[in-house]
């Protein structure tokens, strides 16, 4: 943990300032720092083991998951980043993070790290033209929470220690498809969070490591 907030420092009073990683492999993960240090908090790009051991918690942000995971690989990330979930450290998976978290996929096989006992499919909603916003109500939240869907995967099957935390309708009549979950520690969204002023799902985040 890092030092206490103070008014200088614009955080919550009374709260503790904590150090969130993003995982810096490719994808949006400045615009998840912005939201981090918005909130008063210290924000790290994670490249390597020795960043990700200094980091409270960790952004896996959206981007494409098959270039985060193999460049997980290629960087030695792999084992070390399954090792700090599997002991507790929170993580937010948004969107290809969703999937690199994940047990699988409905698809192709790809470098995932198997700690959200979950199967995703990848591109659910459609391609980049199928993008789309709503309005989500979502287990813990006062109220509806914009959500911005891009190329956005659902979730196609649960394991018995996630929780729902909110669906959305398959467009094609299939029912309803969970696309925010959460396991233990682990928060996991098929949207982009940090792409609307709405920083909830970043409060539980750091929330988190506070309770911690």
């Amino acid at each position: 943990m890092s030092t206490p907030c103070s008014p200088k420092s614009g955080c919550r009073i009374g709260a503790t300032e904590v150090r969130i990683g993003a995982l810096a492999l490719q994808g949006d993960f400045r615009e998840h720092l912005a939201v981090v240090e918005r909130l008063g908090h210290e924000g790290i790009e994670v490249r390597t083991p020795d960043e990700l051991a200094v980091a409270d918690a960790l952004i896996i942000p959206g981007g494409e998951s098959t270039a985060i995971g193999r460049l997980a690989v290629i960087y030695e990330l792999v084992e070390p980043l399954r090792r700090r979930i599997v002991n507790g450290m929170p993580v937010l998976g948004t969107c290809a993070g969703m999937i690199f978290l994940a047990a699988g996929t409905t698809g192709a096989a790809q470098p995932q790290l198997g700690v959200l006992d979950v199967i995703v499919e990848r591109n659910a909603f459609g391609r980049q033209v199928d993008s789309f916003e709503a309005d989500l109500r979502v287990v813990g939240l006062d109220r509806p929470l914009r959500a911005v869907f891009i190329r956005a995967p659902w979730i196609e099957k649960v394991g018995g220690d996630v929780e729902v935390l909110a669906a959305v309708d398959d467009p094609s009549g299939g029912g309803s498809h969970p696309v925010v979950v959460r396991q233990d520690r682990i928060l996991a969204t098929s949207f982009h969070p940090e792409l609307t002023s709405d920083d909830r799902l970043h409060r539980m985040l750091i929330e988190s490591v506070e309770e911690r």
